[in-house]
């Protein structure tokens, strides 16, 4: 008679605090880079004379990327984290919102004076 080959209670809470452990690296590999994202695209919007050629677009991609990275956190947050506490991601989320709205400003305004 064969016997089945389920994992013993200790197997799965290992695994499980494990699987924990890889959930909270990866969100806060994603917060922080989601911040640092942020803080770099909110020093172009407030210097944009930092790089005066393809600004707004860097802005843009800038603002992308940190709501990529933010909502990325909080899903695997959500997901794999008891206890998530997403005010970090929230924050970088809130952050690049505020980028992608400003930096859409000054590309429309770009676009547009081309037109003209």
């Amino acid at each position: 008679m064969a016997r089945s080959r389920r994992p013993s209670a200790a197997q799965r809470a290992a695994e499980k605090a494990e699987a924990q452990a890889s959930a909270r690296r990866a969100v806060q590999i994603c917060t922080w880079a989601s911040l640092v994202t942020a803080a770099l695209g909110i020093l172009l919007v407030a210097v944009p004379k930092l790089m005066p050629v393809g600004s707004p677009w860097v802005q843009l991609a800038l603002g992308a990327l940190t709501l990529i990275l933010a909502f990325r956190a909080r899903a695997i947050g959500m997901r794999g984290v008891e206890g998530f506490d997403g005010r970090l991601s929230l924050l970088g989320a809130f952050a690049g919102f505020i980028v992608m709205f400003f930096a859409g400003q000054a590309a429309f305004s770009v676009l547009s004076s081309l037109g003209h």
